[in-house]
């Protein structure tokens, strides 16, 4: 029954291993799931997921998995006949509650058929009848590990419900949804600055700490020499035109990399739909220098991280004077000026706001792509860039 859960996790984008997959099974053998589906549902969350910001993918996928669990009005119509006058239910102990059943949702429904053949009057308890109260597979207020709620109302919160409350769809990290999270994201590239130079007077403590536990406990100190902050950025950000649908978006990494101080300089710059002989010092694009005057100025040790949609006319990419923008004289396509910006800087990513699934819509955006690394702009996206941003295009 659980088999195609492990997949649907998968496809999810949930990294569960076939060790944290055989432990589950080994604690469902334990009756760690209490012989509840909601007990299945916390349980395989707190095996299989690592990390908070895969609860709302998880909540995704158990719903999907078992929606439909409960029968169809037209299967049950005699059965709730049978529950109208239901019993209160009583509580019924751990261990005599029916053990997991390894049926598939189809197989339940198949069972729930030859009952509804069988069956011919009302039933209070047991565990195979259609009922109420107990451990059988069908009824309602019962305790069965994965039955089909027929009427009345769950004893306690189905796992389904609670999966489809999606009560963590705040804490995914493909979603944006607070500057923090980009904070965190981008506070990885002082993973790239410098321990080369200088004395060792930076205490490292979780060196210390296993050079501590390698010696019995003896304290051992070690130091190390303190990262100097040499990380030089240029964030260049598309402005205007369909771009404005993501300006909070955007405003949220503005803040972000203002807020952030591990950097040793940190450059804002602007264009429209496509970078061309200019780029802008300001949001509303009136004061300009050419690019240049910005090679001169900033050299290959900027790391640089482009914001755009990469969304426009073929035109503005493959034709001279292919520009939008009439003050500009565009003697050269709009390829040939990323190019060369990526030429000059071969350490740049460009960060799409786009959802992934439609950039093959956009016929711009693989020729983009091919100059560019792209990845979608979201905190998990940010961090791919991030570790790219570690190693020259």
């Amino acid at each position: 029954m659980f088999v195609n859960f492990y997949f649907q996790l998968k496809s999810e984008g949930i990294p569960v291993s076939l060790n944290e997959w055989m432990m589950l099974m080994e604690a469902l053998a334990k009756g760690l799931a209490f012989s509840s589906l909601t007990g299945f549902y916390y349980l395989a969350r707190a095996i299989l997921v690592k990390n908070e910001r895969h609860f709302d993918r998880y909540d995704v996928a158990f719903a999907k998995h078992f929606e439909g669990i409960e029968a169809s009005p037209d299967l049950i119509e005699q059965a709730l006949r049978w529950l109208e006058n239901a019993q209160e239910a009583k509580i019924i102990p751990f261990d005599q509650r029916t053990p997991m059943l390894d049926w598939s949702l189809e197989e339940l429904r198949q069972q729930l058929a030859e009952r509804l053949k069988e069956q011919n009057e009302e039933h209070y308890g047991g565990t195979k009848w259609i009922s109420s109260g107990a451990g059988s597979p069908f009824g309602h207020s019962g305790y069965h590990p994965a039955g089909v709620r027929i009427g009345g109302s769950s004893n306690n919160q189905s796992a389904v419900q609670v999966a489809a409350a999606r009560q963590y769809r705040d804490l995914r990290d493909d979603k944006i949804t607070s500057v923090r999270q980009f904070e965190v994201a981008l506070r990885k590239l002082r993973q790239l600055s410098s321990r080369m130079e200088g004395p060792k007077d930076e205490l490292d403590i979780d060196e210390t700490i296993n050079d501590t536990c390698k010696h019995a406990g003896m304290l051992r100190l070690v130091w190390e020499r303190p990262r100097r902050n040499k990380m030089k950025l240029i964030i260049l950000m598309d402005s205007g035109g369909s771009m404005d649908p993501y300006r909070q978006i955007c405003s949220r990494l503005f803040t972000a990399a203002n807020r952030t101080t591990h950097f040793k300089d940190m450059r804002f710059y602007y264009f429209h739909n496509c970078v061309y002989d200019r780029i802008y010092t300001n949001f509303d694009l009136k004061d300009w220098i050419t690019l240049d005057e910005l090679f001169k100025i900033l050299n290959a040790d900027y790391r640089l991280l482009i914001v755009g949609d990469a969304s426009m006319a073929r035109s503005e990419l493959t034709r001279i004077g292919g520009s939008v923008d009439w003050a500009l004289s565009n003697e050269h396509t709009g390829l040939y000026w990323l190019k060369r910006l990526a030429g000059h800087f071969p350490y740049a990513v460009w960060l799409n706001p786009l959802p992934v699934n439609v950039w093959p819509f956009h016929s711009t955006v693989p020729m983009v792509k091919e100059v560019f690394p792209m990845y979608h702009l979201s905190p998990e996206g940010l961090e791919q860039a991030v570790q790219k941003l570690k190693t020259k295009n």
